[in-house]
């Protein structure tokens, strides 16, 4: 049996990777750690909230005293999710992605070493790399160039896990993924946003020319990487995730459309991000070599499926752009405690 404390759990991925856990491993038990930011929504996780083998808990990674607290319980694996992730909040304002990103993963790592947990998996992104051109893959001995301060943020985070690592001996995990996209994602990203707006037959905006070009990867497939780094990953590794299935923004909005049967008309281009990467790419020869993993998922079937369930379930996402799950979550935890 392993114990695993899951931060940011209450997120898109993280609220994935909490259901698939509890669903491949009967014998494993997960804690839920979030701070219930915007991102955060309870409601991702309402299906699993009364297993036995869950339990969450409101809380900041930063909170030093907290964290101690926490981590006296005694976990065998922690997985950090926690993050703030949205590239044009960060350039609006940069500050709260250093406090999340990398001041509360330091203090999860100080944890880690002072309480001896047996594996730290430190769930980072693509965007570490920084931009390609139109030939190439990022390999995970590619330097590190990233673009926007959401970027940098988490680049700083996986120097800091290697120092920890070199350092303290600390077992460390490193993954970078690329974009992924499935049930529960908050619709600011664009495959959700482009998926409500057209079913409510708002403009969707794309920026510049709509070429900039993404590896896209099922949240599923994401999910079964990281449980086999758990289970198979080497220490002190940094491993590439990615499903080599390349898109243009332009083309995952037209695709999205054509399957709602809605009008292209509604594409509205919009002045480029400030700093906007053109594209990324990943060489994921190392995870497959090494530990076996394959996407299971293919690109066709499982968008559809996916805009099928943003279809069934209108009422989760009205809640979520409006708002108003937010403080209810937040009160309700609040006042348990």
């Amino acid at each position: 049996m392993l114990r695993l404390l899951i931060t940011g759990g209450a997120g898109f991925i993280g609220s994935n990777f909490i259901r698939y856990i509890l669903r491949e491993h009967p014998d494993w038990e997960v804690v839920s750690l979030d701070k219930l930011t915007y991102a955060g929504n309870l409601e991702n996780l309402k299906d699993v909230k009364n297993d036995s083998r869950y339990r969450f808990i409101l809380g900041d990674i930063a909170d030093r005293e907290l964290i101690d607290k926490l981590f006296s319980q005694g976990f065998d694996v922690v997985v950090n999710f926690a993050a703030e992730s949205h590239v044009d909040r960060s350039i609006l304002d940069p500050s709260p992605f250093v406090r999340t990103n990398i001041q509360g993963p330091q203090v999860l790592l100080e944890g880690a070493r002072q309480h001896q947990v047996k594996l730290f998996i430190q769930v980072s992104t693509d965007e570490v790399y920084g931009s390609l051109g139109a030939a190439g893959k990022f390999n995970e001995e590619s330097p590190l160039l990233p673009s926007s301060p959401y970027s940098a943020s988490k680049a700083a985070t996986d120097l800091l896990c290697r120092a920890y690592h070199r350092t303290y001996g600390l077992p460390v995990i490193i993954t970078r993924c690329s974009n992924n996209y499935g049930p529960f994602q908050f619709p600011e990203k664009l495959i959700p946003l482009a998926i409500t707006n057209a079913l409510e037959g708002k403009p969707i905006p794309i920026y510049g020319d709509g070429l900039n070009v993404r590896d896209w990867i099922h949240v599923e497939d994401h999910c079964c990487a990281l449980d086999m780094a758990i289970q198979k990953g080497k220490q002190g590794e940094i491993y590439n995730i990615g499903a080599d299935n390349e898109r243009t923004n332009l083309e995952m909005v037209r695709r999205i459309l054509d399957i709602v049967e809605k009008p292209h008309s509604l594409i509205t281009f919009v002045s480029d991000r400030p700093g906007h990467d053109r594209r990324y790419a990943l060489d994921t020869t190392k995870i497959h070599r090494e530990l076996g993993w394959e996407p299971r998922h293919s690109f066709a079937e499982s968008l559809q499926r996916t805009i099928e369930w943003y279809i069934k379930n209108e009422s989760w996402w009205r809640r979520v752009k409006s708002g108003e799950y937010l403080e209810y979550y937040r009160k309700l935890y609040l006042e348990r405690e």
